[in-house]
């Protein structure tokens, strides 16, 4: 067997390939957008392609699936209830792909979505009984997938689902290596930033797998992280509903900061524009400021001014900085990021305005319900170390 993980440091993300030596027939599991790591490996390696499995439609950023099945051939493969409008091969719980003297068995694990699915790896040559499991975003490293992307309205019948099968998986053998789809980012709220681990590891000592059914439900519930950087237009690409690839952050531009006391001055000519979910928004904002969540700004471009200054503003600053790479990213030349957010802004002794963000007609319908949100460091992969300090910085492109 060849078996090889990739690790997209910007997104905190794992891909993998998995190969048999006899045959040379491979399978990809959850492709990143870029596939020239994959294609060069196959070309080094003599593999074929025979399937390409996404666990999952992603939400945080744009697979490579299609791409790689349109460039080197195989089967496109996700989960039978995948809601996708693509053709796809349709899997099934309990069903076996085979890769040459390799077996790759689907088990259904629901809960981050409906659709995830996790991979058995047996290799028979070696043993009847598998030796790792490709979990997705199901079982993380110390850590499950968080259950809300489908909305509030489901993310407690979602949740119950990732408890049956988080005790699913557990109930494999210790010896079982655990390679998850994350290590890091806005999938999980408490990931360790390992990228792999074994199930007898996490049965001791992931915090959820201890937790009784009531407890765990109250967890993974309570205080989780914002919606990732343009969620909505990232998902409904994988879905094969639209097709805005750029929708992810991929480039890392210098973004100036701006202090609490150099903002008043900037913001007479400038959008200020808030990125928080409309909960925190409501809960105390910078005057004046305008309220699209980052999950929605891919989405809401035409809303963006491109001719005047644009600072974002976020709880503590690092949302709000991706948010402004994101925008560089895509030709927005003028933008800075309020350094240390709304928190440094109150302690600054500056005013805050509260209220409704559609009170005010800021925002609209955002489409998003309003829920607690917890605030993470580990969910903003490749952005901790570009944080950095300014004082009164001139406006980017100025």
């Amino acid at each position: 067997m060849y078996f090889k993980q990739i690790l997209d440091e910007h997104n905190g993300c794992a891909s993998y390939i998995i190969a048999s030596r006899e045959t040379h027939e491979a399978a990809i599991v959850d492709p990143a957008i870029d596939i020239r790591p994959y294609e060069e490996l196959l070309d080094e390696r003599d593999f074929t392609l025979k399937y390409v499995i996404d666990t999952h439609i992603h939400a945080d950023h744009v697979s490579g699936a299609r791409k790689l099945v349109a460039a080197r051939g195989g089967e496109l493969c996700l989960h039978e209830v995948a809601p996708v409008v693509y053709p796809f091969r349709p899997l099934e719980d309990g069903e076996e792909l085979q890769l040459g003297q390799l077996r790759l068995r689907v088990v259904h694990t629901p809960g981050h979505r409906p659709e995830v699915i996790s991979i058995l790896i047996v290799n028979p040559p070696r043993s009847p009984e598998p030796s790792m499991v490709l979990t997705g975003d199901s079982l993380l490293v110390g850590d499950v997938g968080r259950p809300d992307f489908g909305g509030e309205n489901v993310a407690g019948r979602y949740a119950a689902d990732q408890y049956e099968s988080l005790t699913r998986l557990l109930r494999l053998p210790d010896w079982v290596a655990v390679f998850p789809g994350h290590f890091e980012g806005p999938c999980g709220k408490g990931m360790c930033g390992r990228p792999s681990t074994t199930i007898g590891f996490e049965r001791l000592f992931n915090p959820l797998a201890r937790l009784d059914r009531k407890a765990f439900l109250d967890t993974v519930l309570n205080g989780v992280p914002a919606r990732p950087l343009n969620m909505d237009a990232i998902y409904n690409t994988n879905r094969g509903v639209i097709d805005k690839p750029w929708a992810m952050l991929t480039t890392s531009p210098h973004v100036a900061e701006i202090t609490p006391e150099a903002l008043p001055a900037r913001a007479a000519n400038a959008l200020v524009l808030d990125v928080r979910e409309p909960d925190e928004y409501t809960g105390g904002h910078v005057p004046g400021a305008v309220n699209i969540p980052q999950s929605l700004i891919a989405s809401r471009l035409d809303d963006l001014p491109r001719d005047r200054p644009i600072v974002t503003v976020c709880r503590s600053g690092y949302r709000a900085h991706r948010a402004a790479q994101f925008l560089k990213q895509v030709g927005y030349a003028q933008v800075e990021n309020l350094q240390g957010g709304t928190e440094a802004w109150r302690e600054a002794g500056r005013p805050l305005a509260f209220g409704d963000a559609g009170d005010s007609g800021d925002a609209g319908d955002t489409g998003l319900e309003r829920r607690p949100v917890a605030e993470t460091l580990w969910t903003h992969a490749g952005v901790l170390g570009a944080v950095q300090p300014a004082t009164s910085a001139p406006a980017a492109g100025s």
